[in-house]
C-alpha cells in the first residue's frame, strides 16, 4: 500500500465504515467502491492518482465486508447501497463537485447512488457490470452469460455458505482465476479473504445476490428508492469501463450495453484486461478515469 494511503472508520447509513483515504480532505470527493469477492485495497493505484489530481479520494469497504460492520437489518439491495454511498458522501462533508466510481458490485451501487440523490455526484464511472438493463437481457436470452454467471444462482442455496467458506476459502481463488486468468495477484486475493473470513461477513458477501435474485432480505422502507434504481438510470455524465477478456461478464454482455447507452454515456473497452481490469491495466484504467472525473 503506498504511504501516501492512510485508514480510518467512518459512520454513515447505520454502519461504521473502514475507508482507505488519499489526498486533501478539503478537496472534492471521489468514492471509489469495490466488488465481490474483493476489497478496498485493489484501489490503490487509482487512490493516489485521484488525489494528485485534486480529488480526495476515497474507498470504502463495502458494508458486511470487514472491517466495515455487517448492517443491523441485513439489507444488501442495491437501493441500500446507494443510500451507502450517499450518507458517505454526507459525513465526509463533500458538496456537488464529488464524482463516483465502482467496480462490479460498486457499479450498480454507484448508479443507484447517482439516480437516488443526482445533485451529490458530478460524474459516475462504472466498471465489469454494465447498466441500461444489459444484465437483464444477458440472464434472458443470452447462454453463454448464464453459464459464467452460474455461482450467482449457486448462492441462492444455503449450502453456499459452507461451500464458499471451505478449504481457506479456496472458491475465491477459483473466481479470480476464472474471471481474470492471466492476473495472479495473491496480495489482492487475500485481502479479499480477509473481509469475508468471519462466517458473518461471507453471509453477508453472499446476500448481495440473494438480494438481487433470490429471496434475500428487501428492506420495506427502500421499496420507493428500489423501484426508482431499477427503473431509472444515471442522467450525469456516465464512463463505463470492461475488459475485452472479462471471464466474469463477457464482453458481449458490454457491447449489448453500449448499443443502449444514452447520449450522457462514453463506453471503453480495455483490451488485454478481464475483469480486474483496474489491476490489469491500471495505467489504462487509471488514466481513462482521472482524464473523465477531472473534466469540468
Amino acid at each position: 500500500m503506498p504511504d501516501s494511503i492512510s485508514s480510518r472508520s467512518v459512520s454513515a447509513n447505520a454502519i461504521d465504515f473502514s475507508i482507505l483515504e488519499c489526498g486533501d480532505h478539503d478537496a472534492p470527493l471521489a468514492l471509489c467502491l469495490h466488488g465481490f469477492p474483493d476489497s478496498a485495497h485493489t484501489w490503490r493505484h487509482l487512490l493516489p492518482r485521484l488525489a494528485d489530481a485534486g480529488f480526495h479520494a476515497v474507498a470504502p469497504h463495502m458494508r458486511g465486508f470487514a472491517p466495515t460492520s455487517i448492517p443491523p437489518n441485513g439489507s444488501y439491495q442495491t437501493a441500500a447501497l446507494g443510500r451507502d454511498a450517499n450518507a458517505l458522501h454526507e459525513a465526509l462533508h463533500a458538496d456537488d463537485t464529488a464524482v463516483i466510481i465502482g467496480h462490479d458490485w460498486g457499479a450498480p451501487a454507484v448508479y443507484a447512488a447517482s439516480v437516488l440523490e443526482a445533485e451529490r455526484w458530478r460524474r459516475v464511472v462504472g466498471m465489469s457490470v454494465p447498466p441500461w438493463g444489459a444484465m437483464g437481457r444477458a440472464f434472458i436470452g443470452n447462454l453463454e452469460q448464464i453459464q459464467r454467471s452460474w455461482y450467482m444462482f449457486f448462492f441462492q442455496h444455503p449450502l453456499a455458505d459452507l461451500v464458499v467458506g471451505a478449504n481457506n476459502l479456496a472458491f475465491i481463488d477459483r473466481l479470480w482465476q476464472q474471471w481474470s486468468p492471466r492476473l495472479h495477484s495473491a496480495l489482492d486475493v487475500q485481502h479479499a479473504k480477509d473481509c469475508l473470513t468471519n462466517p458473518d461477513n461471507l453471509q453477508a458477501a453472499l446476500g448481495y445476490y440473494r438480494a438481487a435474485l433470490g429471496s434475500g432480505y428487501q428492506d420495506p422502507a427502500l421499496a420507493d428508492d428500489q423501484q426508482r434504481v431499477s427503473l431509472d438510470q444515471p442522467r450525469q455524465p456516465l464512463l463505463y469501463l470492461h475488459g475485452t477478456d472479462d471471464g466474469c461478464i463477457g464482453i458481449d454482455v458490454a457491447r449489448d450495453a453500449a448499443a443502449h447507452a444514452p447520449l450522457n454515456a462514453t463506453v471503453h473497452e480495455v483490451a488485454e484486461a478481464a475483469h480486474f481490469l483496474h489491476l490489469e491495466q491500471p495505467e489504462v484504467v487509471n488514466n481513462l478515469i482521472v482524464e473523465f472525473v477531472s473534466t469540468t
